[in-house]
């Protein structure tokens, strides 16, 4: 027997919706929706002709220039939803964190979370200070109307402490694991700040217009199972449950998760994202058809000739069996590079198949 995912703050609020958030609801829709995780990024030349002029973060802050992006990449695409223009870092720095983009490395977090004193001092009062991102999801939604679904997103809590401790990429994990195994007192600490701050700051985007919220948990697959459920499940149920309870849905996703995607569904998010390393059939059957699922495309097979790419995409879209609350997305972002035209391709593809399967039938 199917059990039910729907959230009874979500059905009281999302009455007809859009084709994508039916879909992260699981209810019927005419066809399968697509969006593209990174879907505004260097692959495309008007996001480019924008760097020219201003760094990542002067596009995050000012939100005509974030809106405008947001904008450009959906509807240059034709996909069924906008993903807002923003960084999951950004909450880092009211908390007292300041960071930056450094040329070939990334972000760096220039003074690391590493101590019981470090935890203490971060702040939990000034999320405010993101209202620019509120602004921002405010144009794209006056424009979109009910055209297209808006997603706002945050990153989940695991990731974005580890971004705080590492200072910044890191291939093990070290001083995360570390605080996490030795100081758990103070890796608790630092989860509870996460989940204050970003609760208010999806609130702050809920308000201004938002239709989803998407949990980007970038590094959760770092993690074995145990490690997750004991250090990191708790606080990301927490998040997902007080967005839900703002009245729209959640879309939870991570990379490398296949081993963690029945404990990673029992935070109660209403959409699982599933990376590319396994068939979406299968993940689904571990997720659970009481939710939804998003994916699940490797973002390299853009690059493939366009025969094998329908290949690839009719094949994610026939595991889905048809059953309500598929969401088609890559199982990562965009990478720079990336043909535009295939990205397009790929948007008639998943356009066309309810149309070709039909005239099967």
């Amino acid at each position: 027997m199917e059990t039910t995912n729907e959230n009874p703050a979500v059905v009281e609020t999302v009455l007809d919706g859009s084709r994508f958030v039916r879909a992260c609801l699981r209810r019927p829709v005419d066809r399968t929706p697509v969006w593209f995780l990174r879907q505004a990024g260097r692959y495309m030349q008007e996001y480019r002709d924008v760097r020219k002029h201003h760094t990542l973060v002067e596009i995050c802050m000012q939100p005509e220039l974030a809106a405008e992006v947001t904008i450009t990449a959906a509807e240059k695409l034709g996909v069924d939803a906008a993903i807002i223009f923003a960084d999951l870092l950004l909450p880092l720095a009211p908390m007292g964190l300041p960071f930056e983009f450094q040329a070939g490395e990334g972000p760096v977090v220039h003074h690391p979370v590493r101590t019981a004193e470090d935890v203490r001092a971060l702040r939990t009062d000034r999320t405010d200070e993101l209202a620019y991102v509120a602004r921002a999801i405010e144009k794209v939604a006056a424009h979109f109307r009910d055209r297209l679904g808006i997603i706002g997103f945050c990153g989940a809590p695991y990731t974005l402490a580890s971004y705080m401790i590492e200072g910044g990429g890191s291939r093990n994990y070290i001083n995360t694991k570390r605080m996490m195994y030795g100081d758990t007192t103070s890796w608790r600490g630092l989860l509870d700040k996460l989940v204050v701050v970003l609760t208010e700051y999806c609130l702050l985007q809920v308000q201004a217009g938002a239709d989803v919220i998407q949990i980007f948990d970038s590094w959760v697959g770092s993690l074995g199972l145990a490690d997750y459920r004991d250090y990191a499940l708790e606080a990301s149920k927490r998040l997902v449950q007080a967005v839900q309870k703002m009245g729209v849905p959640v879309i939870y996703f991570g990379v490398e998760t296949a081993g963690l995607l029945s404990a990673m569904a029992s935070t109660g998010a209403d959409v699982i994202g599933l990376d590319w390393r396994q068939p979406l059939n299968e993940g689904w059957r571990t997720v659970g058809y009481g939710h939804a699922v998003q994916g699940n495309l490797d973002p390299i097979t853009l690059f493939a000739p366009l025969e094998v790419l329908e290949l690839r995409v009719k094949e994610i879209l026939r595991a889905a069996g048809g059953r309500p609350g598929h969401i088609f997305n890559l199982g990562h972002g965009i990478v720079p590079g990336t043909p535009v035209e295939n990205v397009q391709a790929v948007v008639r593809m998943v356009r066309e198949f309810r149309l070709e399967e039909a005239a099967r039938g």
